[in-house]
Order: structure tokens, then sequence, then C-alpha cells
């Protein structure tokens, strides 16, 4: 071996006194090598000028020459970065371990730059199998054969040596490591961009979430300040009322102490009379003087003429005062209610959508208007292609159009119908067996039965209290906010609302004319469009 491929060796680089590699090599002139500063502090030290490596003795302390070649070999070697923590270190390195560049499989060993060089110069060596470097190579030794697991057995999905496959493999379809490896990298590759997609889906899910997050605050502001508005406004209408109600009783007080002032007034007059006339009597009665008390007995025989009071009295009423005063309020609040309503039903239609009935949903006995707005009830069950859309056991039918997202309205009419329901409907609902119409089952729907009952389709069945019967109805959904409302549309009036959903899929108008009943329910649903309400 030249003295070069031994300076290569790690143990050349190191100082034998600090056990280090050099730092500003020098060489004495029994040609040893040393740190400089670790053999001047040596001498320093002690009394004689002494090598430690040789023993041999300076009469003079020597004149130290720096060592250039070791200088570059040392400098070539830092170059290479020691293996940190969780990085692979060569196996040969002694003393400070620098990280590994390859590994080889038949050797089972990890080389830095230096300790590689053979394998990439001698011939024999140039045929090892060389990767980037990993620890526990043993693993990567057939534990039953010791040789390299270098194929793969597709059918039990393990890797395998060259024995395993003419043995315990020898049926199984068994292929070299790179052509899996290559297969399984290509679908590594494709859940890599899967993976991405999902990434990218979230972000722009995230964005979706914090846009929904600032439209709600807006339409929270918006809701506050039509709340102080219109509450304000109910409160300034009850102080009024108050206010009014309060001057009610006192007017009604004064005119009552008024007509009580008038009355004792009279009697006093009445009293003073009396008075007056009881002592011109008590006067007569006691005169001696027959003439004169016959002369004046007709005249003061009989009480002065007075009122007759016995049917008069100062009883004011004011019962049904607070009665009126709260319905005249009630009827205040009724027509602010009302223009609420306007204002919401105004606000909603903004969201109007062109609805077009879906033949393929239609259950074959109902009949479609060409222009896909009208349906009804018929009494023939046409022959229709069964495609996995179309309703098979109830007379429903779909619009055409589906929304996953944002706000949507449409109106129909449902004048001079007995029966039918109307609402939306998911994607995915049971069209074909007996299924029970509820939220659960997908179903957001308010249905009339029997002319005049009225009911909303939740998990249990509400019944509807309405004032008026609606004649053409308005079908709102915000999806974000799972929200599902229905209004009277000539009334202006909200007739139910499905609050708190939670919608997944795409939702479609759903429209069931329900049977016909003889003619007495053939009156079609009408897809409106929607006029805003002034």
């Amino acid at each position: 071996m030249s003295a070069a491929s031994c300076l290569r060796s790690e143990d050349q680089f190191l100082c034998s006194i600090c056990l280090d590699v050099f730092t500003d090599p020098v060489s004495t002139p029994c040609g040893h090598n040393f740190c400089k500063n670790c053999i001047n502090e040596h001498w320093n030290s002690n009394d004689q000028y002494l090598c430690p490596m040789c023993k041999k003795v300076f009469n003079t302390r020597p004149e130290l020459h720096i060592n250039t070649f070791i200088s570059e070999m040392v400098s070539h070697s830092s170059e290479q970065q020691a293996a940190k923590p969780g990085e692979v270190p060569c196996d040969v390195c002694t003393g400070t371990k620098l990280k590994a560049l390859k590994s080889c499989l038949v050797c089972l060993t990890s080389y830095c730059e230096t300790h590689l060089e053979p394998h990439l110069t001698a011939s024999r060596l140039k045929r090892h199998q060389l990767m980037d470097p990993v620890e526990n190579l043993e693993d990567r030794m057939c534990m039953k054969h010791d040789k390299p697991l270098e194929l793969f057995c597709k059918t039990d999905q393990t890797c395998v040596c060259m024995f395993c496959s003419v043995l315990d493999h020898k049926t199984h379809d068994v292929v070299p490591l790179k052509e899996e490896y290559e297969g399984k990298k290509a679908e590594l590759g494709k859940t890599e961009v899967e993976i991405q997609e999902m990434i990218q889906k979230r972000r722009l899910k995230i964005e979706e979430i914090k846009h929904s997050v600032d439209l709600s605050e807006e339409a929270a502001d918006r809701e506050k300040a039509e709340g102080v508005q219109v509450f304000t406004a109910l409160k300034d209408s009850v102080e009024r009322s108050l206010n009014e109600l309060i001057e009610t009783i006192e007017e009604k007080q004064r005119t009552t102490e008024k007509k009580a002032e008038d009355f004792i007034k009279e009697l006093e007059q009445e009293i003073s009379e009396l008075k007056k006339r009881s002592s011109e009597v008590e006067k007569l009665s006691h005169s001696e003087d027959h003439l004169h008390l016959l002369q004046n007995f007709p005249s003061l025989k009989a009480a002065p003429p007075t009122k007759d009071w016995t049917k008069v009295s100062v009883r004011p009423s004011y019962k049904g005062t607070v009665v009126t005063a709260v319905t005249q309020l009630e009827e205040t609040l009724s027509k602010q209610k009302n223009k609420l309503l306007e204002a919401e039903l105004k606000r909603v239609q903004q969201y109007a959508v062109d609805v077009t009935l879906d033949p393929d949903t239609a259950h074959p006995n109902l009949i479609l208007s060409d222009d896909g707005k009208q349906v009804n009830h018929g009494d023939v069950k046409k022959k229709l292609p069964d495609n996995p859309k179309r309703f098979k056991c109830y007379a429903d039918v779909l619009g055409k159009q589906g929304y996953s997202s944002g706000r949507f309205y449409f109106e129909v009419q449902v004048k001079e119908k007995t029966d039918w329901d109307l609402g939306v409907a998911r994607e995915s609902i049971n069209r074909k067996g007996n299924v029970t119409v509820s939220t659960d089952n997908g179903y957001w729907n308010i249905c009339l039965r029997n002319k005049n009952e009225y009911k909303g389709f939740n998990n249990i069945p509400v019944v509807l209290s309405l004032k008026s019967r609606p004649q053409k109805v308005g079908v709102f959904v915000d999806y974000e906010e799972g929200l599902v409302s229905f209004y009277d549309v000539d009334a202006a009036a909200l007739i139910y609302s499905f609050t708190g959903c939670s919608f997944t899929e795409k939702l479609y108008p759903f429209f069931s004319p329900c049977p016909h009943d003889g003619g007495k329910n053939f009156a079609p649903l009408i897809i409106c469009p929607v006029n805003q309400t002034e």
C-alpha cells in the first residue's frame, strides 16, 4: 500500500497528544507529527524537549515545520460532514463517524466518501450493488438463507432472496425488486397526487369556510342593524301606546273630577236653599200670629223644588281601557311584522332560479307540460324506461337543476288543489321503494291534505296552522346555513321553516301533485315566474 493510501486512513489524521484531528499539523526533526499548539504546550510543561512518540531528546528546542501534506489531507477530510443524528454513519470510520455516502448490499456496510473509493475503483468491488445509505442493512438479508432480499413475491406481498424464489415461493409470482419498486413508486406518485389534491380541496374548503364566516358576519351585522331599527320602532310604539293609555286614563279621571265638582256645587247650592227654607219654616212654626201663619203656610208647607239625586253617581269605568290599548298595539305590531315578512320575502326572491321539471325522474302516472313547468296526475300509467332516476312507487318528480351550495328560490302555484307535496330532496333519496317522507330520509317538504290540513314533514310531522289558504307557495333554500323556508307569496307570510339542517349532497326541487281524486285534485302544480313583491 502506498504512503498516500496509508495517510487516507483516519488514524493518520489524529494527533497522538489530543487524540483528535490535526489542527495546524507540524513535524519534528524526528519525523513525527502533532498539532502545533499540542507540542508547544507539551514542551512548555516539561524540562526536556522530548518527542512524545519516539522519546528522542533534543538539546535545544527544535524548529517546527508545517506539514503541508497532512494539512491538505485534513482539509479534504473535514469537507466531508460528520454524521448528524438521524443520518447514516460510515461503518469503517473510527473516532468521528463521517456521513455515509452509499451502502453496499453485498458487504452490508455503509461507506463515507473516503472509504467508498475501493468500490468505485476495484474491479471486483464494482459489481457490488450500491444504494443510498440506509441503516440496519442486516434487515435486507434473508434470515433463512442469509442472502440479499433482491426479489419480491407478488403472491405473498413480501421481499425474498434468490433461494426463496426457487424453494418456498417457486410457484408464486416473483419479480425483481426494481420492477416492483418502479410499480409501487408509480402508485406512490399517484397517491401523492391524490393527497395533494385532497390538501388543495381542504385548503379551498378552508377558504370557503372563511368566506362563509365573512358572509355570516356581514349578514349578522345587517340583521343586528335591522333588529335594532325594528325593535327601536317597536319600543317607540310601545312607549307611545303606554303614554296614550296613561293619557286616556288621566283624561277620564279629569272628566270625572270635573263632573263631581259640578255635582257637588249644585248640591251645595240646593243645601243652601234648603237651609234657608228650613229657617223660614222654623220661624213660622214658632209664630203666635194666627193670621200670619195661615197666610204664609201655603208657600212654606212644601220643600223647595230640588233635583232627584237618587240616580246620579260618579262611577268612572276603566274596564277594557288596557285591553283596548293592547289590541291597538297588537294591530300596530302585526302591521310591523307584515312589513318585515314582506321585506324578507322580497329579499329571498332575489335568489330566484329557473326550475324545470325533469321527465327522466317523473313517475309514469304524471303528466308534464311541454315546457316542463306544469305537472298533474293522470289515469293512464305510461310505459317509460325504468332508469335509476325515475320514481317507481310514488307519483313524484324532481327539478332538472340540482344545487350543492349557495341560495335558491322558486314559486309554485297550488291554487284549486286539495292535496300536494312540495319542497326539496337530496339526490340520493330512494326512488324505487316505499319510503317515509322525512328529513332523515332526505326530504324537506310541506304538504296539503284534505283541502285544509297542512303539515311539515319533519321526522315527526308538524301540523301547521295557517290564517289563509296559500294560492302560491315560495320555496327558499340556504345551503350553507342549513335552512329551507316556505312562504305564502300572496299573503307575504312565512308558512314553515326547517332550520339547522346539514346538507352534504345536491338538493333538487321536489314536486308531487298527488292523485287527482276523481278529478277533485286534477289541477296541476305550476312553476311560476317570480315577480318581486311590491
